[in-house]
């Protein structure tokens, strides 16, 4: 089971990481390559322990839908969702944020583990683990813009 951990260092307040890491708005402005949006659940505003969302995405050029749910959550250092339906067999998006001197630390681990057993194991290595990092990272990217530009 591929584990992804990512590191974001933030110039702004753990607040204002916490809530706009959560943001279903500023979830689909983060993902507009993929064309994010939110399909079902929760559509708008901040998501709260036990909500839901369903994702419409195209991924490999296949448009797809993904529904997580908020497990658990800690304001404002971290919540975590889980895949409740959707392409991955699971997985766990635990995100975690901590005070640092003049900003905040965004972590994320994304576990995950691929459909189809075997293959899907091959596909991991070819290229899905490097496609969801990337996915990560740049998520966490446009993250700190919009964090870094909120007054």
């Amino acid at each position: 089971m591929p584990i992804i951990r990512n590191e974001q260092f933030i110039q702004a307040p753990i607040d204002v990481c916490f809530d706009l890491a959560r943001n279903v708005d500023i979830h689909t402005e983060t993902t507009a390559e993929t064309k994010e949006k939110a399909v079902g659940g929760v559509m708008q505003g901040l998501l709260e322990k036990g909500d839901t969302v369903t994702w419409e995405a195209i991924h490999f050029g296949i448009k797809q839908r993904l529904t997580a749910k908020v497990t658990h959550m800690e304001k404002p250092d971290m919540f975590v969702d889980i895949m409740v339906n959707g392409a991955f067999s699971s997985f766990t998006h635990t995100h975690q944020f901590k005070e640092e001197k003049g900003g905040t630390l965004m972590i994320d681990t994304f576990e995950y583990k691929s459909p189809f057993g075997p293959l899907g194991i091959i596909a991991d290595k070819l290229f899905l683990e490097k496609y969801m990092t990337d996915f990560i990272i740049s998520r966490a990217k446009e993250l700190k813009i919009i964090a870094e530009n909120v007054n």
